[in-house]
């Protein structure tokens, strides 16, 4: 009767610890978000992709295409967005954080751009693995709304 007891307390305090540890990378994910957020409405496009791995292997799909590294990710938002005016006021909404594994995580939100002329929207699903510099996007899909 005590070795059932034991295994049971055994067993509820290791799925205690493990959701412990989920809500710990789900808050340092959301974090990452928060960050970039603010960033890009400071106009810091470079503090904005501190969110990404910095790895020739990150991966950028959108508008169609796709893309590779983190350079070439950092290149195509300053061509897309030259200034202030053209990146508006960035909110993140509807997040969802679906852990995989100890180390890689699946978030899908929506993003909004607050510019003075339109209000562009869209859809994302970034795959966040966890690195020696904490939890950054290895792959990126961004699609434009209607």
């Amino acid at each position: 009767m005590k070795y059932i007891f034991i295994v049971l307390i055994a067993g509820f305090l290791s799925c205690q610890q493990q959701q412990a540890e989920n809500e710990t990378a789900e808050q340092q994910i959301s974090a990452v978000l928060l960050a970039q957020q603010k960033a890009w409405n400071e106009g810091n496009i470079e503090a904005y992709m501190q969110g990404y791995c910095q790895s020739d292997s990150l991966r950028f799909a959108s508008g169609g295409t796709v893309s590779y590294g983190w350079q070439t990710t950092l290149g195509r938002y300053l061509k897309g967005y030259p200034d202030k005016a053209a990146m508006g006021k960035l909110t993140f909404s509807e997040i969802d954080i679906t852990m995989l594994s100890e180390t890689s995580a699946l978030v899908f939100g929506k993003w909004e751009l607050e510019r003075e002329a339109d209000r562009p929207w869209g859809l994302f699903t970034l795959l966040f693995q966890k690195t020696p510099k904490g939890w950054r996007i290895v792959h990126d899909h961004t699609s434009l709304g209607k």
